[in-house]
């Protein structure tokens, strides 16, 4: 069988090369950092398919993916919360549809925090990544796999990696394959002491995304969706803004920060999931938007028969 690597070590590029391994490949995994200063390592990672095209194909992604952690229950940083989705008449809620029978249904009015309409609560995975990421990690290694750090310049130089790659490189596949679809949508949230309030998300206010999404020891509020915006630096206003819708939901004090995390993530008017034209031996699959650990066992799930079919 011919070898695989893998470039990239966030959540898109640490299952791809776990799902390959599965289906009995012999995989590599190089990245530029590891996968602790990813941007898979500072989102809050609930279930959720925010912001990612196109949805006839994620909405299934995102429900095998809700499936492999059901049997990931007992993994480090896996488990399931109850969380509450706003909607209104432009949502598209075809995302409840990929959830179990019981595990989903419309908020009742005295469930809904002041000034939402409409929303649905649903039982959904929460991946601590901090936990999950290295635990994926070493699963690979485990498995037989290894780990290189390198840059990579460009698609030429990728593709004499190995026989087959595949390109999961997050907004860096940017400039790697320049990619002018693929741009930044940049996002600063807050790590505070745990709240006692419930989780939930409100993204139908574009510019004005708003979450609380409580985990074991701590709460992440959110957050900015700022598109082409390449500031990796707290600003301090995005973090009063944060803070002060937390007011128009209705909870009066608010929480000690702990920590505020800025990351951009990889928008795309779709997610790229398909061979290289130029360089046939590349796959690639990047641009996953909001949603990495929301669809990312589903979409590797198609990654092996894509590569057992073809012939180099």
């Amino acid at each position: 069988m011919n070898s695989i690597t893998v470039v990239g070590s966030g959540i898109i590029g640490l299952t791809s090369a776990i799902a390959l391994q599965e289906a009995g490949m012999k995989v590599k995994l190089v990245a530029k950092e590891k996968y602790d200063l990813t941007l898979s390592s500072k989102v809050g990672a609930v279930w959720f398919p925010f912001q990612i095209e196109p949805r006839e194909k994620t909405d299934r992604w995102a429900g095998q993916t809700y499936q492999r952690y059901l049997k990931e229950i007992s993994a480090p940083g896996i488990s399931f919360l109850p969380f509450l989705n706003a909607s209104n008449s432009e949502s598209n809620d075809d995302w409840v549809k990929q959830l179990p029978a019981g595990k989903v249904r419309k908020a009742l009015s005295h469930e809904l925090p002041i000034g939402m309409e409409l929303g649905y609560i649903a039982e959904v995975p929460l991946a601590e990544p901090l936990l999950y990421l290295p635990f994926l990690f070493e699963k690979f290694i485990t498995n037989g796999g290894s780990f290189s750090q390198k840059s990579i310049a460009n698609l030429h130089e990728m593709s004499f990696l190995d026989d087959w790659v595949v390109n999961c490189t997050g907004l860096g596949a940017k400039n790697l394959c320049q990619d002018e679809d693929l741009r930044p949508m940049r996002g600063q949230i807050l790590r505070c002491d745990k709240m006692d309030f419930p989780s939930f998300a409100d993204p139908t206010k574009r510019g004005a995304l708003s979450y609380i999404i409580n985990r074991n020891g701590d709460s992440v509020i959110g957050g900015t969706d700022y598109e082409n915006d390449w500031n990796e630096n707290e600003d301090p206003e995005d973090t009063q803004r944060i803070l002060g819708r937390l007011t128009n939901f209705g909870i009066k004090s608010a929480p000690k920060i702990l920590e505020v995390i800025v990351g951009l993530r990889p928008k795309r008017s779709a997610v790229r999931f398909e061979f290289d034209h130029e360089f046939p031996n590349i796959f690639h699959n990047y641009g996953h938007g909001g949603a990495g650990f929301t669809v990312c066992w589903g979409c590797v799930e198609d990654l092996p028969p894509l590569f057992k079919n073809k012939k180099q």
